[in-house]
């Protein structure tokens, strides 16, 4: 498998899988529960909570990161919509957070070592998927495997596409793929929370700054037109410039897609998507469905 080149890979052995559990802040639907493990992936021990349709047949997967300062169990009712429409969920806390929590790294001065190292781990969560100490039986589809991720999981999906990779599709919200626009020319209400990064780093884990070696694959972007954290723009322009890249490459701008909303009277217009909640789950797990070839029935 190729590698995100660059980025943050723990130099240890492979260790099998190992049982874990969830952080007791949110509890699953019992639905949900009943089809999800709670395990660590890979060398860097990386926390996931994965729910499978039924844990015998290969399903379409999809890897999932939250925003900064949550855990992986975070809106798990997307989860359980994922499993029903019949794709397997793969949910992972991002570095200090959830069930490796540190403090310091949830300090927004902290937020690009947490991107570098998550982008650096993804492919070693891959791998734990592939070589069965998930499940002795095969059951992620990994030729139909998609990533997403809000806030900063989005960023790291998106910076982890523009190296070589495997996937079939990408859905992120309220997100960024331009950090230039977020860090170095904030306009967001918020700006004056926001930390002023070393520009370097800034453009190093900027999917903008790092489109050359984008592969053409579908993409789902949903966001607040009025986000006081991430503005739109963030998205937009990211968007704009992916369909060019597309264009050039001979592939098809329509494969982009990228729904806002005026308003969804979330807190900051940023964190979920508040009234509006059940149609973006909707949209989103619809879209996947179809791009990851899930039978209207939910089958494989």
């Amino acid at each position: 498998m190729a590698r995100a080149a660059g980025f943050y890979h723990r130099p240890v052995q492979p260790e099998p899988s190992r049982p874990s559990s969830p952080s007791p802040a949110y509890a699953l639907p019992s639905a949900l529960a009943a089809q999800t493990k709670f395990v660590r992936l890979g060398s860097p021990n990386v926390p996931a909570l994965i729910a499978h349709p039924d844990w015998t047949t290969p399903r379409p997967t999809v890897i999932w990161m939250h925003g900064r300062t949550v855990s992986k169990e975070l809106d798990n009712g997307r989860y359980l919509r994922w499993i029903r429409a019949g794709f397997a969920a793969v949910a992972l806390d991002l570095p200090g957070h959830g069930e490796r929590f540190e403090a310091a790294l949830q300090s927004p001065t902290r937020t690009l070592d947490v991107l570098t190292q998550m982008v650096g781990e993804i492919d070693h969560v891959i791998e734990a998927l592939a070589d069965g100490s998930v499940s002795e039986a095969n059951v992620f589809d990994l030729d139909r495997l998609a990533i997403g991720g809000m806030s900063a999981g989005g960023m790291c999906a998106l910076r982890r596409c523009c190296e070589p990779h495997q996937f079939a599709a990408i859905t992120v919200e309220g997100t960024a793929g331009n950090l230039e626009r977020l860090y170095l020319e904030p306009t967001t209400p918020l700006a004056p929370k926001l930390v002023m990064h070393d520009p370097s780093k800034v453009r190093g884990l900027s999917a903008m700054a790092n489109m050359a070696r984008w592969r053409p694959i579908p993409l789902l972007a949903l966001h607040s037109e009025a986000d006081a954290v991430v503005p739109v723009g963030c998205m937009t322009s990211f968007v704009e410039a992916l369909g060019g890249h597309y264009a050039r490459l001979g592939a098809d701008p329509a494969m982009l897609t990228m729904r806002t909303w005026p308003s969804t009277g979330a807190p900051d217009e940023h964190n979920g998507f508040g009234r509006v909640a059940a149609e973006a789950k909707t949209i989103q797990a619809q879209w996947l469905g179809r791009v990851l070839g899930v039978a209207e029935s939910g089958g494989p």
